[in-house]
């Protein structure tokens, strides 16, 4: 209810260019860092997001609320807590997905994908499309009809030591999220699976710089956009074209200059 109320507001002020991102987060997180149960998170997302259109259904129409589900329950809405309706649409929902039961389930009831940074194209185009594509199936969609979007770490730098110092960044970035064993099937599907292990023991240990020198060239590749600031334009189209609709480019340890000057090029 509380997200429907914020996702209602925000398409408002944002004259109906809300997207809503929503996303699981893992186990620990969910346990440890916010104190709340973890159990089913795709049978869960899914009927989340079943009763945030109930709700805005209900504001947006009149239609009596009433919504049961297996974990939400949403029976009252009284005039005084009813928002007015808006001359939008109700806002559009992606769902964060990387595993393929919840991707699938992504391209069945969402309206876009958010990929996650710790993806490579192949895994894009070998696990996650394919898996998007399932569920539009089961929706009665076509591709058309969806949005993928994805972030892409991009490490580059006006000169040779910023481009290292980018890299770097990069490398421990890609160490903690191959620490996690959410993301140890995109490690198995380029053949680095017994990378995980190692670094989800380091990362016990805190040897965070550690973890990141276990990250080669080729692995810095497959996850990121590597190189000049003059040719992160053209490779960020390379990994993307074809696949992504939506770039979301994250830049490690860039200067302002940099961005400015990649997204400038991008945008030609």
């Amino acid at each position: 209810m509380i997200v429907a109320n914020v996702g209602w507001d925000l398409q408002t002020y944002s004259k109906g260019r809300l997207i809503l991102g929503l996303g699981t987060q893992i186990r620990p997180h969910i346990e440890k860092r916010f104190s709340m149960p973890w159990g089913h998170p795709a049978r869960r997302m899914r009927e989340f997001v079943a009763a945030l259109r109930a709700i805005w259904l209900a504001w947006q129409d009149g239609t009596k609320l009433c919504f049961e589900g297996e974990f939400y329950t949403h029976k009252i809405m009284t005039p005084m807590f009813t928002p007015e309706p808006q001359p939008y649409p109700v806002p559009r929902v992606f769902i964060a997905a990387v595993g393929e039961a919840m991707t699938e389930m992504c391209g069945e009831v969402a309206d876009g994908h958010l990929g996650h940074p710790m993806v490579s194209k192949r895994y894009l185009t070998e696990v996650s499309v394919p898996a998007l594509l399932r569920g539009l199936a089961r929706s009665g969609r076509d591709r058309s009809a969806f949005e993928v979007s994805c972030e892409v770490m991009v490490a580059t730098g006006a000169d040779d030591a910023e481009l290292a110092a980018a890299c770097t960044a990069t490398r421990k970035q890609i160490a903690f999220y191959g620490s996690t064993p959410a993301y140890r099937k995109v490690l198995e599907q380029h053949g680095w699976g017994d990378l995980h292990p190692e670094l989800h023991r380091l990362s016990k240990l805190g040897e965070w710089e550690a973890m990141g020198g276990l990250i080669d060239d080729e692995m810095l590749g497959a996850f990121a956009v590597v190189g000049p600031v003059d040719t992160i334009a053209g490779a960020l189209r390379n990994r993307c074209e074809g696949v992504v609709d939506r770039v979301l480019p994250i830049f490690m340890a860039a200067s302002q200059e940099c961005i400015n000057a990649a997204l400038q090029d991008f945008r030609r």
